[in-house]
């Protein structure tokens, strides 16, 4: 008995001490469970340290991170969904005591653009019936749609092109040109919420362009009814009654604003419609109405990186021009205010002085002036390219000298002065030379003596700012992006960027956004304000 009793202590002085090391042991591994969940609360804070949040615990997350996270969606980012891991990098404040994130910055706040979706008939079954419309021709316009619409490559065997970026295009073809730069714009969104101007790729311009001659208003004005009556059913109309939309069109805007149903007046009447006059219009040539806006004709060079770009402004550094100026264009003799009959007769009475370069419609006008290399050869050979009015107050013809280094000289404020406020300088003598010519009755202008009184620094000075501001006028080709320059696109978007960003400024300071905006403006295209070389 005595042994038995000898025998029990030990055991239970055993079990006893292995039940102490069991509790000692559960209370470090709790201890050490703790510490872990503490230390990664406390390696969140470490600077450049990445939690991991999964995604089954992702709402409760975002909701709590909100107020110091924000996240941008648009139509090219990953958009936060089910089933998906989210990493979040949190930065810490100066004393790593509180839990401060970093908001991520958004470098498309205010630049988002939303595209509307339109029935196909507004722009793809246009292109698909293509051969319907024509270019103020005898021909059709498809052979100018491949490419993404810059037309067919150009076989430059003189080098006068110097690369494989130029194309025979078409400007009434700036629509569809503007239409996929855009779809590669960095800051699309699929959420019209977000966007800060909503784009509307009506194709207008090769819609009217079907029924311009010897056909009732009333059909050229059907598709522009169609157009608004569905634009008008669309939740976005309503945010601000289409004041935040614009279209683009490969037209002079006086095509789309005929004040009658005269059957013998031109073009149609989208631009008087109550619900279009809410829009902005971007075109070729803008009207005296506030809410139409000139960007500049499509040229023939499209690159496609910006080390075409510098080649080319390198190569016009370079040239040499034998002649002091040129003109490349047709007499308008049945309209009686064009200055260009008297410019022809100045150029030619200048013999060497001067190198002209006439153009017509048909198989002669293809041959040479539609011809981007005779142009370019022409335009790179001279100091100064006559500038006169074409059939409306605009030409491409412009953007041709401005692209070959070429000096512009202009007749009336309306050709470009008053027009591509968003690229072109506002001081326009540095980049160019004014001959005011009011009535071409009074006719005045010694061509050649005008241009010869212009100091040679001030030429060289022109002539650099005119190389310098190639990139502003022409569109890159639209299936590349430019790294470093802005082209005549993102001038474009920035601009009518800020344009509804301004009616927005009116509406939060309790204005009216329809004052002013699509007034008309009567001095416009008058002389007053310019003066032009003594």
């Amino acid at each position: 008995m005595h042994y038995v009793k000898m025998m029990e202590k030990p055991l239970m002085r055993k079990c006893c001490n292995n039940q102490i090391w069991l509790v000692i042991l559960i209370s470090f591994v709790l201890c050490f469970v703790l510490l872990c969940f503490d230390y990664s609360a406390l390696t969140g804070n470490q600077d450049g340290v990445t939690a991991v949040l999964v995604s089954n615990y992702e709402n409760s997350i975002t909701t709590q991170k909100s107020e110091s996270l924000q996240f941008t969606t648009s139509l090219n980012e990953t958009l936060i969904g089910p089933n998906r891991t989210i990493f979040l990098t949190r930065q810490p404040s100066k004393d790593q005591q509180s839990v401060k994130e970093k908001p991520v910055a958004d470098s498309c706040s205010g630049k988002y653009i939303y595209i509307h979706d339109l029935p196909r008939r507004f722009n793809q079954e246009l292109i698909e019936s293509c051969e319907s419309i024509t270019v103020g021709t005898e021909r059709n316009i498809c052979p100018y749609l491949v490419n993404s619409g810059l037309g067919h490559e150009v076989e430059d065997l003189e080098g006068v092109l110097l690369n494989k970026s130029w194309y025979s295009t078409n400007q009434f073809l700036l629509a569809v040109i503007f239409h996929n730069k855009m779809k590669q714009y960095k800051c699309l969104t699929n959420d019209s919420s977000l966007a800060s101007a909503i784009y509307v790729p009506f194709y207008a311009g090769l819609d009217v362009g079907r029924y311009l001659w010897g056909v009732k208003a009333s059909i050229r004005d059907q598709s522009s009814f169609d157009f608004v009556k569905w634009m008008v059913s669309q939740p976005e109309w309503e945010k601000m009654w289409g004041r935040d939309h614009f279209l683009v069109v490969g037209r002079i805007s006086w095509d789309f604003r005929r004040q009658t149903d005269n059957e013998s007046d031109w073009g149609s009447k989208l631009r008087f419609l109550q619900e279009s006059n809410n829009m902005s219009m971007l075109s070729i040539e803008s009207s005296s109405w506030n809410n139409d806006y000139a960007i500049p004709y499509p040229t023939c060079f499209h690159p496609s990186k910006d080390s075409e770009v510098l080649q080319w402004q390198d190569k016009m550094r370079r040239k040499k021009r034998p002649y002091l100026f040129s003109f490349a264009g047709a007499p308008r003799p049945d309209l009686q205010d064009s200055v260009r009959g008297k410019i022809i007769e100045e150029c030619q009475a200048s013999k060497n002085l001067c190198k002209l370069q006439e153009c017509s419609y048909g198989v002669n006008g293809a041959i040479t002036c539609d011809n981007p290399a005779n142009v370019m050869r022409l335009f790179q050979n001279s100091v100064y390219c006559l500038q006169p009015a074409g059939d409306s107050y605009t030409r491409r013809s412009i953007f041709d000298a401005i692209l070959a280094g070429c000096i512009p000289v202009f007749f009336h404020p309306g050709t470009a002065y008053a027009q591509y406020k968003w690229h072109l300088p506002q001081n326009y003598s540095k980049y160019s030379v004014f001959v005011p010519v009011k009535d071409v009755k009074d006719w005045k202008a010694d061509i050649n003596e005008t241009l010869l009184r212009i100091p040679e620094e001030r030429v060289v000075s022109m002539r650099e700012e005119v190389i310098r501001l190639i990139p502003n006028i022409i569109y890159a080709d639209p299936r590349s992006r430019l790294e470093t320059f802005e082209d005549a696109f993102d001038l474009a978007v920035k601009g009518i960027l800020d344009r509804i960003d301004g009616v927005r400024k009116v509406i939060r300071d309790g204005g009216d956004p329809s004052a002013g905006f699509a007034d008309g403006d009567d001095f416009k295209y008058t002389f007053s304000g310019y003066v032009g070389e003594t």
